[in-house]
């Protein structure tokens, strides 16, 4: 059985802001949300978050993905990690992970699970030319694990060590249940440390050992904002690199803002100045230009997104979107449209090989294939107190500055004159025209241009 202790107890008085530190976002997400992410890719049993400053801001963000433990406190590590230690189940094995370390991946986290096998504590060690304030890892002549030492309860011997403790370990869960109490707070700090466990371990003759990540920065933890920056750097860089051999183009790495749960088919190009958030999906051939911002939406095969917004919705295949469209609140595009600038929809459905080219607002909108809009038309669905729906059959024609008041609907093969605002519906195969009939004045005209 696989768990996990999450510490996110902290304020983070260094980040200079109201929101609980973890909760600070990268690449669009809480940096708790990718802690919480790359467990969920090893399949961890059981996730327990340790919780204190903003603890409802945090469960209300996390809601049912983990279970919490409430740390009123701050004492140490290891008084963070007693008070979820009687969620834990006797069998299987722990990862202590940090809700600040967002850039720990889920490959380390396997990693650990696996080489503990065998053993009953592995740390996870990094080394560093200039160790800082880091605790050290002491070890005996045969190299194997003595103890750690905290930086401000080190000797000047132990200043020297190289060999740094990363705060992430991994337990059997029966000895950590059994030993975590015989902490003690007889330190420089006064706190209970969660180090103390290794030396607590080998004096009662446990296995333990220390292995060390591959690159530093993974385990680096963010307490103000320049860390913040530099977790994201490490991240985008991890990201992008991933999808650049996978077969995704990319015009400018580092000016693309990927999420981690942002998926693509082969042969997609991005440009720089793009942000895809949260969950989307971007299909074959498709291009994403400059400017464009796209939230939890599914893009289809050789698309073209030209500095847009495209926010929970869906656009099927060959579709040409910009720029400076908005499409947002469910909305679905199907193959063959064009979406042109200035255009908004929300929560619209749009047939095939339907033309949108410029200056539109559809709103609770349902579009038939082969439909024409020209510019200016405005599906008028709200009356300050209620939503209404327009529904528009296939190859209507809606000519320039048109307003549909809602609820209404235009037939089959309907024509409605520009400039019309259109209350009533529209049979199939109607010529509809709702305008003042115009009347000219001779003379008037050069009169008035002439009036002093």
């Amino acid at each position: 059985m696989r768990n996990a202790i999450v510490l996110a107890a902290g304020k983070g008085t260094r980040m200079k802001s109201s929101l609980p530190k973890v909760m600070h976002k990268i690449l669009g997400q809480p940096m708790i949300g990718h802690v919480i992410t790359h467990l969920n890719e090893v399949h961890t049993d059981k996730n327990i978050m340790v919780v204190g400053h903003g603890a409802e801001m945090i469960q209300d963000y996390l809601k049912d993905q983990v279970s919490f433990a409430l740390q009123l406190e701050q004492k140490g590590t290891g008084h963070a990690v007693l008070q979820a230690i009687d969620q834990l189940d006797p069998t299987g094995d722990t990862i202590l992970l940090y809700g600040d370390c967002p850039c720990v991946q889920s490959e380390t986290i396997e990693w650990l699970f696996e080489s503990n096998q065998d053993y009953d504590l592995t740390v996870l060690t990094a080394f560093f030319f200039d160790p800082a304030k880091y605790g050290r890892i002491v070890r005996d002549k045969k190299q194997r694990v003595k103890k750690i030492v905290e930086y401000k309860d080190c000797s000047k011997n132990e200043l020297n060590i190289k060999e740094v403790n990363t705060g992430i370990y991994c337990f059997k869960n029966e000895m950590l249940i059994k030993h975590i109490k015989e902490i003690t707070n007889n330190n420089a700090q006064n706190e209970y440390y969660i180090t103390d466990l290794v030396e607590i371990f080998i004096n009662n003759g446990l296995k333990v050992q220390a292995i060390s990540v591959k690159d530093n920065d993974e385990v680096m933890g963010v307490n103000d904002r320049l860390d913040l920056l530099n977790a994201q750097r490490w991240i985008q860089k991890k990201i992008n690199n991933a999808w650049l051999d996978k077969g995704v183009t990319f015009i400018n790495p580092l000016g693309t803002y990927i999420s981690l749960q942002t998926t693509f088919d082969e042969d997609v190009v991005l440009y720089p100045n793009i942000y895809l958030e949260g969950k989307n999906h971007i299909g074959r051939g498709t291009t994403i230009l400059p400017g464009s911002f796209l939230i939890n939406s599914k893009i289809g095969e050789d698309v073209t997104v030209d500095a847009s917004r495209i926010t929970d919705s869906v656009v099927g295949n060959k579709v040409n979107i910009g720029p400076y469209a908005h499409l947002r609140g469910h909305t679905e595009i199907s193959d063959g449209n064009r979406i042109g600038n200035f255009v908004e929809m929300k929560n619209a459905k749009l047939g095939k090989n339907t033309r949108c080219a410029h200056l539109t607002y559809l709103g609770d909108t349902e579009v038939g294939e082969d439909v024409n809009f020209g510019c200016g038309v405005v599906t008028v669905n709200y009356d300050g107190k209620h939503k209404f729906k327009t529904k528009i059959g296939d190859h209507a024609f809606i000519g320039s500055n048109v307003n549909l008041i809602a609820p209404i609907e235009v037939g089959k093969n309907a024509v409605i004159a520009a400039g019309s605002t259109v209350d009533k519906d529209v049979p199939e195969n109607d010529l509809a025209i709702a305008r003042q009939r115009q009347e000219n004045k001779p003379g008037l005209g050069l009169k008035y241009i002439q009036k002093k």
